[in-house]
């Protein structure tokens, strides 16, 4: 946890002063706890029905009622160490939503910047001790926001997602052979960007230095020892998250690779996407469609072959996939099946135990330099795992493995972040390229694809000796088969 000097007794009345100057207050003595502000009748399908917190199954009010204002989470939350502002700290965060339910607060967009500028990275939860789940109280205070969710590019990506994958894949190809002649850095020089309106484009487009025009999905599917028909047993499914399928198909490959040299033969699972960014983005139902068609994929494949773990590798899929549930609290057939799914699913970064990780050669070690590992917030605040990577860095890399200072602080990705708040993003991971340098590190090893996009982006300029790898990656290449990394 990292460590902070003030306490929450010095912001009590710094909170209510804040909070009530931002916010229109109309407190009535008696609120009837059936009223929802948030959920007017004609948006309720943009809201969860309820909440599966660590004290039980709770409705929004309840959720954000756990919170005391102890001030814990702010030992924790990156938005407000940078800031000491109360309205973007995790407490802060809380309140606004509360207000908003008990109708103390009477139009959303008030709490509009509180609301987006939380990163989502659960640090707070961790350092609760009653839990509060305040990344999935913030996305429910974000889908009352006028117009959230109903941009052109959000709906896009998830009706073609949903509904036509082949087309997604046709036209991000499309957009990264442009990538590949220029013209989209030339457009951010010129200033086309910014001219309209749309800055986080430039930024997005400038992150990535290599992209594939072949995706994991399609190689995996040519692979007939990964094809499911007619297996009466499987070891392990790989499912493919978008960041490994559609930008790091490397990754995809590598980690299909560590499986099978660590726990035998499997299947590719051949899914869809986990519904994540439709769940972030408001649209609700078309992330329950996402599910429901993994759900009934993965159903298939176990009917035919009995019990086996479904392999993600990417940590924020993961862990939203094991949240699976929660999209179906008020859906008795569903709920069920998609509790069994959530259970059956496996982070990369948690499936291969480190004693059956033989020792590397020296020759790749050689290449990876000095390694520390970077907790991904998916990983270890969305899925409590810490201990197992660094468990067979440690076995891998010896004497080579530093612990990160604050690996558990956010690196400021969080999906679209850099791209929506870059000046705090930024900030974030300005302090997360600090504490890398504290150990001179060469190698970075990360377990989700927004991290890996972030901090070898940060890296590039500020300690471009070092480079961030993903965790399957850096398995494969230890392996002394490829180079670390490639």
């Amino acid at each position: 946890m990292i460590k902070h000097t003030r306490y929450a007794e010095e912001f009590q009345d710094k909170d209510r002063r804040e909070m009530d100057s931002t916010v229109v207050t109309s407190v009535s003595s008696q609120f009837p706890s059936e009223v929802n502000e948030l959920y007017r009748h004609e948006r309720s399908d943009r809201h969860l029905g309820s909440l599966l917190t660590d004290l039980g199954e709770r409705t929004l009010y309840d959720a954000s009622a756990q919170c005391n204002r102890c001030g814990y989470c702010e030992t924790a939350c990156p938005t407000y160490m940078l800031t000491g502002r109360e309205t973007i700290s995790a407490r802060g965060r809380n309140q606004f939503v509360r207000m908003l339910v008990e109708g103390r607060a009477k139009d959303p967009a008030e709490a509009a910047e509180a609301l987006s500028t939380c990163l989502l990275c659960g640090a707070c939860s961790s350092a609760c001790y009653a839990k509060v789940p305040t990344p999935d109280i913030v996305l429910e205070g974000r889908r009352a926001l006028d117009g959230y969710g109903d941009n052109f590019f959000a709906r896009a990506a998830v009706k073609t997602l949903l509904d036509a994958p082949g087309l997604f894949a046709f036209w991000l190809k499309l957009a990264y052979l442009v990538k590949l002649t220029g013209l989209p850095r030339l457009a951010a020089r010129l200033g086309l960007y910014d001219f309209l309106g749309m800055p986080g484009l430039a930024d997005a487009e400038g992150a990535l230095d290599r992209v594939p025009l072949r995706f994991a999905a399609e190689l995996l599917r040519k692979d007939p020892a990964l094809k499911p028909q007619g297996r009466t047993s499987v070891n392990w499914a790989y499912f493919a998250a978008c960041g490994p399928n559609y930008i790091f198909t490397d990754v995809a490959l590598a980690t299909v690779r560590v499986l099978r040299r660590h726990a035998g033969e499997g299947v590719f699972i051949e899914n869809q996407c986990c519904g994540l960014l439709a769940h972030n983005y408001g649209r609700l139902e078309d992330a329950r469609e996402f599910a429901r068609r993994n759900i009934l994929r993965y159903e298939e494949l176990k009917a035919a072959a009995g019990e086996f773990p479904v392999i993600a590798d990417c940590s924020s899929c993961a862990a939203f996939m094991k949240s699976y549930e929660q999209l179906f609290t008020s859906d008795t057939e569903w709920r069920p099946r998609a509790a069994a799914f959530a259970a059956a699913v496996r982070d990369i970064l948690e499936f291969v135990p480190a004693d059956k990780l033989p020792h590397p050669p020296p020759e790749a070690l050689e290449k990876a330099g000095k390694v520390t590992y970077h907790d991904s917030c998916r990983a270890c605040h969305g899925q409590g795992i810490r201990q197992e990577p660094r468990a067979a860095l440690r076995k891998l890399a010896g004497k080579r493995y530093a612990e990160l200072p604050e690996s558990d602080w956010c690196c400021g990705g969080a999906g679209a972040f850099a791209f929506t708040q870059p000046e705090l993003s930024a900030k974030v991971l300005d302090r997360k390229l600090r504490n890398i340098a504290s150990v001179q590190a060469d190698t970075v090893v990360v377990g989700a694809t927004s991290c890996l996009i972030q901090i070898n982006a940060g890296l590039k300029t500020a300690f471009p000796s070092a480079r961030a790898v993903h965790y399957s990656a850096f398995l494969d290449g230890l392996s002394g088969d490829k180079p670390v990394g490639k």
